[in-house]
């Protein structure tokens, strides 16, 4: 008995019908990573040169195993040869670049691998998606490079043919040398801002939400592949959607227009001609072609008219529909040279002026579209990307109902695999370049270096910059997701970079999608208020967030995101779990800290974004387990609170807003929705509520009940139920109405805040508010926790702990129904988080999806939570269910 490997079998057949299609000779087509198998070794240990290190029959003995794609640091973390940096003040232990010299992280790494030379036409590449930051190249004893290859940004193809052993048997060598100038990680953003002489990251010198990478990300940092092809090969292909009109998520749509491009490289001495064609929907659209002798040309297509085509759409509006476009070189039109898959989704990105908020308005099919979304730094400080991070983390993203992501200037243009995940859940992207006002000067800065003239022309070298964000524009282009460029956060690129780039390089390479100098510019968001054009930064009274006017179009506003204890645990040592303490203003030392609070925590960035005096309203904390539980509380409220006061403005104050930060890529304690080990806290849950496309929700400046309509359809017969709940669970019924909403906006109905007061004023109380559609299911469900007279939630400590009647069943593998019911004697049962853990360790399987968590169930009421993860046959899982009163349960799965 054997194992059929499916994805083989399916692309065998595919291929197979492919060439019954084409009626051709298939010229052999693949790629394969070089992803495994690589040793390494620090320069200083090494005397001998490529030319030799790269010849089969060098000795490679002691040579270290090495991870590629990776770091020098990745590569020593796996070898043990350095403590987890991301743990406790582990990172103060490992050498940094600055104190130690370039040569310390300076390695080379090696690759043995198995390719004969081809037959007649065919070509073999060596491809790299990504070096940081310089090399040189050797294969066989002989130099792959005759051009410096430097820049973090920048793809290179290498034809290999030539240089290929005759018995298939090759080794690979490669020197990778760090940044030229690795910067001082003195703590300033960005340090010294000396990193930002490159083309490359500049987080990797430190921020206040990440401590400083040691080896600066020296490394192969992304794929390694080997390719074939014929005499003609084909780089990146462009394919343009137009979708004129104003277009519904439902119903037949009208034509839209396809526009497909791509280059064509001949590497042989003769001129070669043939057909190059796509199809798409079962249609081929075909060019004929001549190509000069060793030339590359750029080749565009017939237009196609797509019928009836399926649109592509963001989150929370839409679907996602992709559509397979194969594109291919026939020699002759016979001859298989070259070809690749694109995916494509059908969409337009529009925008308008908005001149009563004074901002841009992101459309999409000609649908205005009220952008809520989170900034992005990159997906894991040290590059340990993986497909499946990616899929995890942007699904958390969808998951909270946003629509966009905004990848901040100091990383770099996110990789394939992370727009892929983005054109699966609809999530529109924001895409800076490589600039921030902190290291490119912006402002006078005494942690700096060089003043600020001089690091307004950063980088050294213009033209690398420009150069390599012409590639990464080609590597990306092609994703729906992607929907605006920007210049640089908080800064333009100097005039030389940016005019070049917004006038000639995007619109020749891309010309299709909106371009904004830098990310709080006055085209996008108008600054009429003053200051730097985003933020604030800091834990905001909710009130704050519906009374106070921001920047029209905010690119950053946040604050905290601590998760819970076992969260803590995972990052800091049992014996710096203490809780941060308050310092009352008039305690502080001048220019001293809110809060006192443990050196690690410190190290983890904790100070200058923390909760400050905003816990104390639920108690002083008792010890740390009782702080991370009460933060979890804020956090559900400020993120709610923060999505719901823009979402009140929609279109009269805003048209979209940024959240700063919404996901960490090392063990920081600000600005997170989850921690880096992909464990969702309270912020996900409130921000996933307060962000609802259909949404009821309670303004705590004046109790006005507003309902907020994001979707395309005006809503009819709405019934909005409000009621309030005392400690004990006696319900008020405060009102129950139909209610008419508009599409794309919100709406006032009634003001509660007299009877609420009066209900809360002793203990505090509960408010639910729910929508319900004409059968009565719930569109929107919002429930808040409402203080005393005092602003104290002094009731909330007097609750008792009653056990849920709980069930669960495996719907199939990897999804779990729990149905959960509060007995209709008992209060309401508030603040539950429910977890899926292996019940042997009781630790938390990650990552996991919930529809739902940290909610609360009134009197007699029932919930269902549906549960999604990918399960492991070691999991031996079980669910665990923790109330806020203190009591936990542990639910058994049923089959």
């Amino acid at each position: 008995m054997f194992k059929i490997n499916k994805s083989v079998f399916f692309y065998s057949l595919l291929c197979f019908f492919t060439l019954l299609f084409f009626d051709v000779k298939l010229f052999a087509q693949e790629q394969y990573e070089l992803n495994s198998g690589w040793l390494c070794m620090p320069v200083t240990k090494v005397k001998s040169d490529g030319a030799a290190i790269s010849s089969p029959s060098f000795a490679l003995d002691n040579w270290k195993k090495a991870i590629v794609p990776g770091t020098v640091l990745t590569t020593l973390l796996a070898n043990k040869e350095v403590p987890d940096p991301f743990f406790g003040m582990n990172n103060k232990l490992i050498p940094d670049i600055y104190e130690t010299g370039r040569d310390y992280y300076t390695y080379w790494f090696v690759k043995d691998f198995k390719e004969t030379p081809p037959s007649a036409d065919g070509q073999v590449w060596l491809k790299f998606r990504g070096i940081n930051y310089s090399c040189d190249i050797f294969l066989n004893g002989k130099k792959v490079n005759d051009a410096p290859f430097k820049g973090m940004y920048l793809r290179k193809a290498y034809n290999i043919t030539q240089l290929l052993a005759k018995n298939g048997a090759n080794r690979l060598a490669v020197i990778v040398y760090p940044p030229d100038a690795v910067g001082n990680p003195n703590g300033g953003q960005g340090g010294d801002g000396m990193i930002a002489k490159g083309v490359g990251h500049q987080y990797t010198a430190g921020w206040d939400w990440i401590r400083p990478i040691r080896d600066r990300n020296t490394g192969i940092w992304d794929k390694v592949y080997i390719s074939h092809t014929g005499k003609v090969s084909m780089e990146n292909p462009h394919v343009v959607t137009l979708v004129p009109g104003k277009r519904s998520t439902e119903g037949k749509q009208e034509p839209a227009i396809i526009k497909v491009s791509t280059e064509l490289k001949n590497t042989s001495a003769k001129a070669v001609t043939g057909n190059l064609q796509y199809i798409i929907e079962g249609q081929k659209i075909v060019q004929k072609v001549a190509i000069k002798p060793n030339s590359t040309t750029e080749v565009k297509l017939p237009d196609f008219i797509l019928q009836h085509p399926k649109l592509w759409w963001p989150a929370g509006y839409g679907k996602q529909n992709l559509y397979r476009l194969q594109i291919s070189f026939l020699e002759n039109g016979t001859s298989l040279c070259d070809s690749q898959t694109v995916s494509v989704g059908v969409r337009e990105i529009q925008t308008n002026w908005n001149a009563v908020t004074g901002s841009k308005e992101v459309a999409v099919n000609g649908q205005k579209i009220f952008i809520k979304g989170g900034n992005w730094i990159i997906s894991d400080a040290m590059l340990r990307f993986t497909k499946e991070r990616y899929d995890t983390e942007i699904r958390y993203h969808r998951d909270m109902n946003l629509n966009l992501i905004r990848i901040w200037g100091g990383a770099l243009i996110e990789r394939p695999e992370f727009y892929e995940a983005c054109d699966k859940y609809g999530m529109l992207v924001f895409q800076d370049f490589w600039m921030s006002g902190d290291c490119n000067g912006r402002w006078v800065d005494p942690m700096k270096l060089e003043d600020q003239w001089t690091r307004r022309k950063y980088p050294d070298d213009h033209h690398l910059f420009l150069e390599s964000a012409a590639d990464m524009i080609k590597m990306v282009r092609n994703h729906p997701s992607l929907a605006i460029w920007c210049g640089g956060n908080e800064i333009t690129p100097p005039d030389d970079i940016l005019i070049p780039l917004r006038d000639s390089i995007l619109p020749a390479l891309d010309g299709t999608r909106w371009f904004i100098d830098y990310s709080n510019a006055d085209d996008m968001s108008k600054n009429t208020l003053g200051g730097n054009g985003d933020g604030p930064y800091t834990i905001q009274n909710i009130a704050t967030f519906w009374e106070t006017k921001t920047y029209p179009f905010n690119s950053e506003v946040g604050s905290v995101g601590v998760g819970d204890m076992e969260s803590l645990e995972r990052f800091i040592p049992k014996a710096n779990l203490i809780a941060p303490e308050y310092i009352t203003p008039e305690k502080r030392a001048e220019k001293g800290p809110s809060e006192k609070v443990d050196s690690v925590w410190d190290y983890h960035n904790y100070l200058g974004v923390g909760y400050e005096q905003h816990i104390l309203p639920y108690g002083k904390p008792a010890d740390v387990a009782d702080f991370a539980k009460k933060a979890q509380l804020v956090n559900y409220d400020q993120y709610r609170g923060l999505m719901e006061g823009f979402s009140s403005h929609m279109w009269d104050w805003y048209t979209g807003v940024i959240i700063w930060k919404t996901q960490n890529p090392w063990t920081s304690m600000r600005g997170q929705m989850y921690d880096y080990y992909l464990d969702p806290n309270a912020c996900l849950f409130g921000l996933r509520s307060g962000s609802e496309p259909l949404h009821a929700m309670y303004n705590p400046v004046d109790g006005m009940v507003m309902l907020v309509n994001n979707g395309f359809k005006a809503r009819q017969n709405i019934m909005l139920v409000a009621k309030s709940y005392d400690m004990a669970g006696k319900e008020t019924l405060l009102t129950q109405v139909f209610c008419f909403l508009d599409p794309s906006g919100t709406k006032k109905i009634l003001s509660l805040k007299k009877t609420i007061d009066e209900l809360s004023a002793k203990k505090g109380s509960f408010l639910s508010l729910q929508l319900l559609d004409g059968q009565k299911n719930v569109l929107s469900n919002n429930f808040y926790w409402m203080p005393d007279n005092k602003g104290m939630y002094s009731g909330l400590a007097e609750l008792k702990s009653t056990p849920l009647i709980a069930t669960a069943k495996q719907l199939k593998s990897g999804k779990i129904e729990v149905t959960m019911a509060n007995p209709a004697n008992a209060g309401v049962s508030f603040f539950n988080r429910i977890s899926l853990v292996n019940a042997s360790t009781k630790q938390r399987i990650l990552p996991v999806f919930y529809d739902d968590n940290y909610f609360s169930i009134l009197p007699g009421a029932e919930k269902k939570i549906i549960i999604d993860y990918t399960p492991d046959k070691n999991d031996n899982a079980a669910l665990t269910i923790t109330n806020y009163a203190g009591g936990q349960q542990t639910i058994k799965i049923n089959p």
